[in-house]
């Protein structure tokens, strides 16, 4: 299988918030459409610094990440951010690479999605089974 690349919506989440409550209009909300690689061997989002430094997302934590490489490296984490592909939508956060390197759309926020690789055509689609709506697994919880 080939790299598989999509165009994510970004939203500063925080902005999200500020709109809703009329602190600031929605045309003041950050946002941008990134193309990023799809990536289901990283757990969580990955983006650069000129994408945080765009949507002016607020630092949360500095976190330690494993490379394809095996060295580790700390990296900030920053957020919250809205992630939108097609009819779905998750709030995460993101992990900041260093310069321009490559984002990255990782495992959580593509399952909280409920969003899949399709192999043969090599594109992200949206869960065949749930067309209409995210559908998440809980397993645990009896009723």
């Amino acid at each position: 299988m080939g790299l598989v690349y999509v165009d994510i919506e970004l939203i500063n989440a925080e902005d999200l918030t500020l709109a809703k409550n009329h602190i600031i209009g929605e045309d003041d909300v950050k946002r941008m459409t990134v193309n990023m690689l799809v990536d289901s061997g990283a757990y969580n989002m990955c983006i650069n610094e000129s994408i945080q430094e765009q949507l002016d997302l607020p630092f949360v934590e500095k976190r330690k990440g494993i490379l394809a490489n095996g060295s580790i490296e700390e990296y900030d984490v920053v957020g919250p951010v809205q992630v939108k592909f097609k009819n779905r939508k998750t709030i995460c956060y993101a992990m900041v690479l260093p310069g321009s390197n490559e984002p990255l759309l990782g495992a959580i926020p593509m399952e909280d999605m409920d969003v899949l690789i399709h192999p043969q055509r090599q594109e992200l689609i949206v869960n065949p089974d749930h067309p209409y709506y995210a559908q998440m697994s809980l397993k645990g919880i009896r009723s």
